[in-house]
């Protein structure tokens, strides 16, 4: 105790010269003749008021004193020394005096100390208020600091809101309890009514979760709304808290029940729904309506994407992002086949097709099965997944296989001049750069498309300071792996091997495996090439890169994904993951060979592959078998062998035909059928004559030595006024062009704010990555509801702020700004 009483004294000594102590109870004589102060002398007055008066003020006026009574104050009449004590300081013994004096607040805060014991009887609490407290807080200040404490949080009602709907999320409600014993509830409350609005008979954090959800979703759907524009505000920045996110989900939900919104939901368009993430029924509601827009053709593919560009802002888009991919996929899709022409007048012209346009549906269907079956949701997407598979098989790749069917059997000998053929791949890329003493490393990816191809290319342009061009290139026939890898090598003369392997000579040289095309590289560049797999080039360190790169003038990498996942039966199925993983994997690659010391890359594949999801048709399977004296190789797509037999479902080309040197025969069945092979898959196949298998790509890659990417701009439009007078406001942002691979998305984050800086709206975080070249779907509406703190800066200037992110940080700096003049009828909110 006595501590206590000399920390308090000391503390006011620090502001008064003289402090009187009446000891009303008369039980504090012992403390006080213990009590040892320095440079403090001790006086207690009994009957001599007159003498300790002259001593005070006369003899020694700059002494500091402590004057002790036992027993009560006297009576303002009786007290001799009642004008000292009026201008001095008075030390007080009971509770909540001494709690006054640790805080160092003055006596006009007794009433909120008292009204709020209990808070004070824990240490802790107290110093935790003590470190928040101000020399100018108010009583209503105090209080919400008292409230952050119980909370646990910032002096902030949004904050101890947050942190009181967590603990209900939680299922807890040791922090409630506490306000509650602390007395506080009656101002929680209060400052609820002020903030949002709330009012209720029963308050309660339930409750108003309830009324906070009903009231944001009713002011996007022109329903009884009760709550303040602030609420919405506050609801958008709960939502979209890092901190909070799993207790608003989880009250998301519950509230969605209690307020029957799945049955709400029902009556309404999807359309007057975008706008809204209050509740993961929302994007339940508007993805299963959006399958069956585009499934209808109700919805065009503009419009498609432009709701799910809308939705990618909303709070769960991550976990619906695959089955709004798929459905943008099948949008556009449809659109694409409907606009492609599916003719042609030569096999050349249908390869040069193929690559400037139909190579797209490939792709669309690609990345729409892909996030199908990423999403896990087959029953939901069955009806769009059945068309999309029908459109794709019927009338795209049996119709365009049966077209340019037609010219491959016309064909005297494989080739689509001027498309280069794939065994002219070393002298033609390669080549050119060894003759100007350039170094250049090229990767081949096993069953890598054209269209994945393309795809990759767009990647590539995408990382800064690299360049790249993609041609397309005719693969050799039959389109399997042993043959396209041989052609791909420096040759003069190419021969399938008279026996059943299906092996490929170069000039008498085998070509299966790294050791004989390394062998192969070295005969042709005097033992400066080398050929190495993708995983062990990923496993060297930076200086075995290094070495390797100096070592060669040429390095041929091997990477397959693709096609060991589909050649398997067990796994044809995920063919299009590999796809992904592929394309993931080649930039790594590319950006370890660049880290090395390459500055020239070349990417290419050895065949290309069909891949249709869904299960084969009997009438897919060719009618005959192939026959002949003797069948050296069988496969789902080809038959290698000797003297065989012509057959109607069936087309042979001579090795002559084919470019290739040799006896062994070459028969495919006709468009994209298979023949039949036991164990092996139907869905992923290749070695045939279709498109998908025989027009691969060819990338060349150059890193250049200056940054090449840039954001695309954007900016505000000013409306027809430059006034706010209501309690929203309407923006619109202009993206300035549309994004490309090297004019980049740029992410804003955008608010009005007062002159000093404080936020006065909600804030929206804002992607602007459209791709039209159309200005006006380059046009992106923002609506801002205001705060009540709007209204402190009425009549005055205020400030619509885009911001930017500092690269790699949490700060933001401003990218564009537009001044506002505020002026809206007042409204009496008045500060604590």
């Amino acid at each position: 105790m006595n501590d206590r009483i000399a920390q308090a004294l000391t503390k006011l000594f620090d502001r008064h010269r003289i402090v009187f102590w009446y000891d009303a109870k008369e039980e504090l004589r012992d403390d006080f003749e213990a009590l040892s102060l320095p440079d403090i002398e001790k006086l207690e007055l009994s009957n001599n008021e007159y003498g300790v008066k002259y001593k005070l003020l006369r003899e020694q006026p700059e002494r500091k004193f402590l004057v002790y009574r036992e027993g009560p104050q006297p009576a303002d009449l009786d007290n001799w020394l009642l004008d000292v004590q009026l201008a001095h300081g008075e030390f007080r013994t009971d509770q909540v005096a001494i709690w006054l004096s640790e805080l160092e607040l003055g006596l006009e805060f007794t009433d909120v100390v008292q009204a709020h014991a209990e808070f004070f009887q824990a240490i802790k609490r107290k110093d935790a208020l003590k470190k928040l407290l101000k020399a100018d807080d108010t009583a209503g200040q105090i209080r919400l600091k008292m409230l952050a404490v119980c909370t646990v949080t910032e002096p902030r009602m949004d904050a101890v809101v947050e942190n009181l709907l967590q603990e209900l999320a939680d299922g807890r409600d040791e922090k409630i309890k506490l306000v509650g014993r602390c007395s506080l509830y009656g101002f929680l409350w209060e400052q609820m009514t002020r903030c949002y609005g709330y009012k209720s008979d029963e308050p309660g954090i339930r409750d108003f979760a309830i009324e906070l959800f009903k009231s944001c979703y009713a002011m996007g759907t022109d329903g009884q709304v009760k709550l303040t524009g602030d609420a919405l505000v506050f609801l958008k920045r709960w939502k979209d808290s890092r901190q909070f996110e799993v207790g608003f989900e989880t009250l998301s939900g519950e509230c969605a029940e209690v307020l029957g919104i799945e049955q709400d939901l029902a009556k309404r368009d999807f359309r007057e729904l975008i706008e809204l993430d209050y509740f993961r029924l929302i994007d339940q509601k508007i993805i299963s309506d959006l399958v069956r827009a585009v499934v209808a053709r109700t919805a065009s593919s503009g419009d498609v994407a432009i709701w799910v560009r809308q939705r990618r802002q909303g709070h769960w888009y991550r976990e619906y992002r695959h089955l709004y991919e798929a459905i943008d996929y099948a949008a556009q899709f449809t659109h694409a086949l409907g606009e492609a022409k599916l003719t042609m007048d030569s096999l050349a012209e249908g390869v040069q097709r193929y690559s400037s346009f139909w190579y797209q549906l490939d792709q669309l269907y690609r990345k729409f099965t892909y996030h199908v079956r990423k999403s896990g949701q087959a029953s939901l997407m069955g009806s769009l997944t059945d068309q999309i598979e029908n459109l794709y098989s019927n009338n795209y790749l049996l119709k365009l296989g049966d077209r340019f069917q037609t010219f491959v059997d016309a064909a005297s000998k494989w080739d689509a001049s001027p498309v280069r053929k794939q065994s002219v791949f070393f002298e033609h890329w390669v080549r050119p750069f060894l003759r100007k003493d350039n170094k250049v490393c090229v990767i081949i990816s096993d069953a890598m498309r054209y269209e994945i191809g393309d795809e990759l290319l767009s990647l590539i342009r995408q990382e800064d300071r690299y360049s790249a061009e993609l041609e397309p290139v005719l693969s050799m026939l039959p389109s399997y792996t042993q043959l396209g890898m041989a052609s791909l090598l420096p040759n003069k003369a190419l021969a399938i091997a008279d026996n059943e392997t299906g092996t490929v000579l170069v000039d008498g040289q085998s070509s299966q495996g790294t050791v004989n095309r390394t062998k192969i590289l070295q005969a042709a560049l005097g033992g400066r090439g080398e050929a190495v797999t993708a995983e062990d080039f990923m496993q060297l360190d930076r200086d075995g890169s290094r070495d390797l790169l100096k070592a060669n003038d040429v390095v041929y990498i091997y990477h397959n994904r693709i096609d060991h996942t589909g050649d398997k039966i067990q796994s044809e199925g995920q063919a299009f993951e590999a796809a992904e993983e592929t394309l993931a994997d080649i930039v790594r690659l590319v950006k370890k060979l660049t880290a090395a010391n390459a500055s020239n890359i070349l990417v290419t594949s050895d065949h290309g592959f069909i891949y249709q999801n869904r299960a084969i048709d009997e009438s897919d399977f060719s009618g005959v078998d192939a026959e002949g004296d003797q069948i050296l190789f069988r496969n789902r797509r080809f038959v290698l062998g000797k003297g065989l037999a012509e057959a109607s479902s069936l087309h042979k080309f001579t090795p002559d035909q084919l470019g290739l040197a040799g006896e062994v025969e070459v028969q495919i069945p006709k468009s994209i059928n298979r023949l039949r092979l036991k164990g092996s898959g139907s869905r992923f196949v290749h070695g045939g004559a279709s498109l998908q298998e025989v027009v691969i790509p060819v990338l060349k890659i150059n890193k250049k030595r200056q940054s090449d990417v840039t954001a695309v701009e954007v900016d505000i439009l000013r409306g027809a006024s430059s006034v706010i007078t209501s309690g929203q406001l309407a923006v619109t942002m202009y993206q300035a062009g549309p994004v490309t691979d090297k004019i980049q998305p740029r992410l804003l984050r955008a608010g009005i704010y007062t002159g000093a800086g404080d936020l006065i709206s909600d804030s929206h975080d804002l992607t602007f990555d459209l791709s039209s070249d159309n200005p006006r779907e380059r046009e992106l509406q923002v609506r801002f509801v205001l705060t009540r703190k709007a209204d402190e800066v009425n009549g005055q200037e205020v400030i619509l702020r885009l911001e930017e992110k500092h690269a790699g940080t949490s700060h933001y700096k401003e990218y564009k700004s537009l001044r506002y003049l505020m002026r809206r009828s007042f409204t009496s909110d008045f500060d604590f």
